[in-house]
């Protein structure tokens, strides 16, 4: 059973660019603990701790390698890893919306991240909304994604958008 904290540390700490996707059911996240130099042990559990005790059913890292995977379990959180290298974009989509879209009717509370809160994660999170046919407009679909990403898009997440219907 994962250790129970006790005071001001109990409910953990939001990780860093927390963003919602779906309203209380799809987020994202920069890795907890945050990446590179930046990295504390200290904030990383933390953060991991905010993720559980936010009743997050599942957390999922597309980061390329497994770094700090025992962590999750360690503290309590289940966890995918689905790393996200860029070969095979379709293949790789396909699959992870698939399973996204099983978690997510489940009623499972999703949090995903990636290194950092870029292009790569939320173009991935925007393709997700336009092949669940959330929103039907590919166009329609990058603004909302924009929105949501308070910036405009780079090409990369604008083709994963593009794209996304004809992976169902």
């Amino acid at each position: 059973m994962p250790p129970r904290l006790r005071g001001k540390w109990a409910l953990g700490i939001t990780p860093r660019n927390f963003t919602w996707v779906l309203k209380d059911k799809l987020a994202v996240c920069e890795r907890p603990g945050g990446y590179g130099e930046n990295h504390r042990r200290v904030r990383r559990q933390e953060e991991i701790i905010w993720i559980r005790e936010n009743g997050f059913g599942c957390l999922i890292s597309i980061i390329p390698a497994p770094h700090n995977l025992h962590n999750y379990e360690e503290l309590g959180v289940n966890y995918r890893h689905r790393p996200f290298t860029g070969d095979d974009l379709a293949v790789w989509l396909k699959s992870f919306y698939v399973e996204l879209k099983a978690l997510l009717d489940a009623g499972t509370k999703v949090i995903v991240h990636n290194e950092e809160v870029g292009d790569k994660v939320i173009g991935i999170m925007g393709g997700y909304i336009r092949w669940s046919g959330l929103v039907e407009d590919s166009s329609q679909a990058i603004m909302i994604t924009e929105r949501i990403a308070e910036r405009q898009l780079d090409p990369f997440a604008r083709e994963v958008i593009l794209m996304a219907h004809t992976l169902r």
